[in-house]
């Protein structure tokens, strides 16, 4: 596996992280099969776990699952949004209530990184919640703070200069922040966390996905119509991840799944190495000729 240092902390992170969000929202998900999969992750190699105060169980289980591992792994959560999204709260005692229910279910006594999770332009420039973020990282809560979001909201993230970190969508069908995002975020050494790198695989059954979280991306792919996504899965799979982890500023590619298979499928592909420069052009001139004004971030 390859590591590579985030940003300017003393993390030095696998290229392939391990994403909560799959294991707190599929339904049926038990104790068991979260511990078996958080095993062959750290087998694999991978250090990096993230979840967040909003995946339903992910973090409980997650917490059950880490005994006696959390010494392998950074553990990253985001707050601000909580139970399944549908509680919000951006203030500074808001921020800090939610960085201790997370550390409560995730059984440890301290964070690696604590992110906002995708509040808007207007909630980060009041700054209360990055007074939360501050206040926890003071309180010994957390090592880092960051921000996980997409769009004119994580430029303003970067543009604040207060943050360790940009979590940020970036995949085949998600391109808008390797122009809007990306460029500023190295310019300022920032550590960069890709998530849904492979856009969910969103065209692997050759239909249109029965989840509405994954329309977006299936509908973009109809209309790029790359080549490489004719080949098998698996193949496809690893073609995509290697595009986003190909990215200049991008340290590590956040990847949810629910089969313990998938970590070794993807750890080769990361061995691979990055995209040759043709193929990456080629993705990005695909992406520049068909993508349209509403092509945003997908959060």
């Amino acid at each position: 596996m390859e590591y590579r240092r985030l940003g300017q902390t003393d993390m030095h992170v696998s290229a392939l992280g391990f994403g909560g969000a799959e294991i707190g929202f599929t339904p049926g998900v038990t104790q068991g099969q979260v511990t078996t999969l958080v095993g062959a992750a750290i087998d694999a190699g991978l250090n990096v776990i993230d979840t967040a105060a909003a995946y339903r169980l992910s973090e409980a289980m997650l917490g059950v699952a880490l005994a006696g591992r959390r010494q392998n792994v950074f553990l990253f959560t985001k707050c601000g949004a909580t139970d399944g999204f549908t509680r919000y709260d951006w203030s500074e005692a808001g921020v800090l209530e939610h960085i201790a229910e997370s550390l409560r279910r995730l059984r440890t006594d301290y964070l690696d990184l604590a992110q906002l999770h995708s509040c808007d332009a207007e909630t980060l420039r009041r700054g209360e919640c990055v007074a939360g973020l501050q206040k926890a990282r003071e309180r010994g809560l957390t090592r880092y703070i960051g921000y996980s979001g997409d769009g004119e909201a994580a430029k303003v993230a970067v543009e604040l200069g207060v943050f360790d970190t940009l979590q940020t969508s970036i995949s085949i069908a998600d391109q808008e922040a390797l122009d809007l995002t990306l460029p500023l975020a190295r310019e300022r050494q920032m550590g960069v966390i890709a998530k849904r790198p492979v856009a969910n695989a969103a065209w692997r059954t050759g239909q249109r996905p029965k989840e509405a979280y994954h329309h977006a991306y299936w509908e973009r792919l109809q209309k790029l119509d790359y080549d490489f996504l004719k080949r098998e899965t698996d193949a496809a799979v690893g073609f995509a991840l290697r595009f986003t982890l190909s990215q200049p500023g991008v340290h590590t590619a956040i990847v949810g799944t629910t089969q313990p298979g998938r970590w070794e499928a993807n750890a080769r592909h990361v061995a691979a190495g990055p995209l040759s420069e043709s193929d990456i052009a080629a993705i990005r001139a695909r992406w520049r000729e068909v993508a349209d004004a509403t092509w945003v971030g997908q959060i």
